[in-house]
């Protein structure tokens, strides 16, 4: 610029015309959005918000004043400019609009009747409304088998798809995935799935919910339900921990449907698969009435009688499980309590003021020992998904996002691709993040608090046989800079077989090193951060309160001393013990040792060991508030009843405390979110009064929320069904009454002594380093009352990095012997460059080639920080 020359105004906003009224619009906005705004709809099919536009489907056709006169312009592709005159609905646009929906409609099969899309169709509803009534095509229409089956759970009607090319764009744009794409030419160009590969993937029914013709539907609610019979209510899915925003649908007490809402904090609109449709899994299956299968419903309280588990009545099952409590809380640390972070807020509260006032007892354990202190986690400084999602850089040090938080991961991979921002990885095993990452640093077990320091200290080195160069190391601190101002770090618990305390020690270094960066806890577990703000955990009070002297033990410390007989009794809340441990035989040995009372909603191994089954209701059966990774506070909502007997967490918490002689001063979820929200602060009744559906970040300011208007041609089969319990899905919303923050103490970081160091021991140069890492597809509970998901499962095999298999003489497909500490083990062995030099990487909850939980645990010894393995061909 020449010295002394004007400064170009930059304008923050440009007029437009809109069917001759006069609006405000910002600088590349596009018309479709802008027209809207004015309250004049433009038909749409290929258009979606949270797509970038290509203007395919040409529906959305509008005059636009140019040099030459008004010309026909695609309203979802065209961007503003100031003085720009657009006209909506004169004829010159319906005829176009018109013509279009002719052609669309001149090999469209008029099978409406039996179209799982019917009642809820965007070519239905504006064929009604811009269309001719009636066709000049008497030709015979184009005919495909139908339908074919894409994937495990998608089918495809390629006679119905009108080419919009929004699930291929999904694919390709948001989740990243390849195996659909457009193949052929003219009248037959279709939707085609890989060769190679079906469409498996994570996020494959979002392809379903979006597409505004019927020619992809979902296996599992093909058929099951028409439209106008559901009834809906908004609701938090708690499938993991990112807290998705859900219009949950029913019909006749069955849970047919969930769909995604677009929340703009959240989750955009999308879910992944195992959120969708585990719905099975809820509703049970009938005649299933073993309460030691996973896929079985407990109706009826249960009580041990002659080593048989019978049904008993609700008043005989308090009495004998409070009689249980109360004899082992009269010794000294003798009874606890371990899960919860399945419940809601309000059924944690309950059952930490029932535990720790009703049996004396500070042993609470939400997380079953497998993620991180939660007093540490609490009392780093925090950051939200969005500030994530828009970091100048982002720092993971965690599992596979895409298969612990496959949401997080869609956030996360789009500030990546379409914001450029960087993107550095701590590397303990295979992720999908991996492609778009600026950095990758390989890090073995037991290393990770290592490459840290060093990552830490301006001029930090590691050891020459490390995984990590300097070369990563000096790119990693450069993208941070000097404080970390603009950094986000993802951090949670990327190993099973290792200590916490290795990555406690890494992340408490990194907090110290960068005082301007912010951190977000990546622990998966539903609603495991409103489990520990409520205090079910050790040193944790409700309201994130802290209290050094509450010093309870941990899960496997309560397991220890179930065994050694120092602890009599366990409490288990929700969930089966014996699937979320590595140390299986530990457990058992530990459950045989004691007496039992469990408290969930379905069946599993852990039962055979219970003396006292209490049935409680589980997700969409409950009323309440639940708190996602982040810290926001969103309403849950029940949709059907639980079944048979089934109570609500918090009745059943405040009844056994009444068989105990006590009471716990709450008889009802909306007494116990009140009771919260007086004595913490923390936001829980206002929540579920409040209008606002995008709910508080706990800690932060309460903005104004503007939820984005609900499209009913982008997310269809929401707005067309009963919306009772969604509110007004439009314009501001906001409650004065809803509480930002908590009354109570909350640790800093030099109180809590997590993360003060660990002592790894000897690294076996020649042995490998045990990784157990989290898959979506588990062998857990919902994926095995699933039976739609059961062929996903994640198989056990043992992956290797290339260098290892050839020092080993090994080949993917070789069977190999491990020497584990419980005796050798086969597995197969399969190539995986992901996995770092050193590391023997497997699943969690996999199965073997028959289906049968495979043998990751048996690899694992509890009694190390890091478990070291030697392998022998078999």
């Amino acid at each position: 610029m020449t010295e002394g020359a004007p400064l170009t105004e930059v304008k923050t906003s440009v007029t437009v015309s809109v069917n001759g009224r006069s609006i405000e619009a910002a600088p590349g906005e596009l018309v479709i959005e802008v027209a809207e705004r004015a309250g004049h709809y433009v038909p749409r099919f290929c258009y979606h918000p949270r797509m970038e536009p290509v203007g395919m489907c040409r529906m959305c056709l509008v005059e636009v004043d140019g040099p030459r006169g008004p010309t026909l312009q695609p309203a979802c592709y065209i961007k503003v400019n100031d003085g720009m005159s657009i006209i909506t609905d004169s004829e010159k646009v319906k005829k176009a609009q018109d013509g279009v929906l002719e052609f669309l409609l001149a090999n469209h099969p008029l099978d409406c009747p039996v179209c799982d899309k019917g009642g809820e169709c965007p070519l239905q509803d504006q064929t009604l409304a811009h269309g001719s009534g009636e066709t000049r095509f008497i030709e015979e229409k184009r005919h495909f088998v139908k339908p074919i089956e894409i994937g495990e759970l998608v089918l495809l009607d390629r006679e119905r798809c009108i080419q919009c090319a929004r699930c291929t764009r999904f694919s390709a744009e948001v989740s990243g995935d390849t195996e659909i794409a457009f193949s052929g030419r003219g009248d037959l160009i279709e939707v085609a799935p890989s060769p190679t590969e079906p469409f498996d993937s994570t996020f494959s029914g979002n392809t379903v919910q979006i597409c505004p013709v019927g020619a992809l539907t979902a296996k599992p609610y093909r058929f099951t339900a028409r439209p106008w019979d559901l009834e809906q209510v908004e609701s938090t899915c708690t499938t993991c921990a990112v807290g998705c925003r859900v219009a949950v649908q029913s019909s006749g007490n069955r849970l047919t449907r969930l769909l995604g809402v677009d929340s703009e904090p959240v989750n955009h609109g999308w879910l992944c698969d195992k959120g969708r449709f585990t719905l099975d899994a809820i509703d049970g299956h009938e005649g299933d009435v073993d309460p030691l299968r996973a896929s079985s419903r407990i109706r009826q309280p249960l009580v041990r009688e002659n080593g048989t588990l019978r049904e008993a009545t609700w008043g005989e099952a308090l009495s004998r499980a409070a009689s249980i409590l109360q004899d082992a809380s009269s010794t000294p640390n003798g009874v606890g309590a371990i899960g919860g972070a399945a419940l809601t807020n309000e059924g944690a509260f309950a059952w930490e003021r029932f535990v720790r006032g009703v049996l004396s007892s500070d042993h609470l354990d939400a997380q079953y020992d497998d993620g991180l202190d939660g007093a540490f986690i609490q009392a780093l400084p925090a950051a939200t998904i969005d500030d994530a999602a828009h970091a100048r850089v982002v720092v993971t040090l965690t599992g596979d996002i895409r298969e612990e938080l496959p949401v997080l991961f869609l956030r996360l991979r789009e500030n990546f691709v379409q914001r450029k921002n960087s993107l550095i990885e701590f590397t303990f095993g295979p992720s999908a993040l991996r492609s778009l990452a600026t950095v990758s640093m390989p890090v073995r077990p037991g290393e990770a608090h290592v490459v840290a320091k060093a990552l830490a200290t301006s001029d930090g080195k590691v050891a020459k046989d490390s995984t990590v160069t300097d070369a990563q190391l000096d790119a990693a601190r450069r993208l941070i800079g000097e404080n970390g101002d603009g950094v986000v770090f993802i951090v949670g618990r990327p190993n099973m077989a290792e200590s916490a305390s290795v990555l406690e020690t890494a992340i408490r270094t990194l907090a110290e090193a960068f005082p301007a960066a912010t951190f977000l806890p990546a622990l998966r577990r539903a609603n495991v951060r409103g489990a520990l703000d409520m205090g079910l955990g050790p040193r944790l009070r409700p309201g994130r309160g802290y209290d050094e002297k509450c010093e309870g033990r941990r899960t496997l410390e309560q397991l220890e001393a179930m065994r050694t007989g120092q602890q009599t009794a366990v409490l288990l809340l929700g969930g089966c013990l014996l699937g979320n441990v590595l140390d299986v035989e530990g457990a058992t040995a530990a459950l045989e040792a004691a007496k039992v009372v469990v408290v969930t909603g379905h069946g599993g191994k852990t039962l055979a060991y219970a003396d006292v089954v209490l049935p409680a209701a589980v997700q969409h059966e409950r009323h309440g508030t639940v708190t996602n990774i982040e810290g926001r506070v969103t309403n849950v909502t029940a949709k059907i009843v639980p079944p048979g007997s089934a109570w609500p967490d918090v009745a059943i918490a405040a009844e056994l405390a009444e068989a105990c002689g006590q009471s716990l001063g709450i008889d009802s979820v909306q007494l116990c979110a009140k009771v919260i929200e007086e004595t913490t602060g923390y936001p829980a009744l206002s929540i579920m009064n409040d209008v606002s559906d995008e709910g508080v970040v706990v800690g932060h300011a309460k903005e104004r929320v503007e939820r984005r208007p609900l499209d009913p041609m982008a997310f269809p089969g929401i707005r067309s069904t009963n919306t009772v319990g969604l509110g007004e899905l439009t314009g501001a919303l906001v409650s004065d009454s809803v509480h930002a923050g908590t009354t109570q103490t909350i640790a800093t970081l030099d109180e809590v002594a997590a993360g003060r160091g660990v002592d790894v021991g000897h690294f076996d140069a020649y042995g490998l380093g045990l990784n157990i890492s989290r898959r979506l597809y588990d062998h857990g509970i919902m994926m095995q009352g699933s039976p739609a998901l059961a062929n996903l499962v994640a198989k056990t095999t043992a992956l290797l990095n290339h260098f290892d298999l050839d020092r080993l003489g090994l080949a993917t497909g070789d069977e190999v012997q491990v020497n584990a500490p419980s005796g050798p083990i086969s597995l197969p062995v399969a190539m995986n460059d992901d996995t770092p030099r050193g590391t023997l990487g497997v699943v969690f909850g996999g199965v073997d080639a028959d289906g049968n939980d495979g043998a990751t645990a048996k690899l694992y010894d509890p009694s190390v920080v890091i478990t070291q393995l030697k392998l022998a061909t078999t």
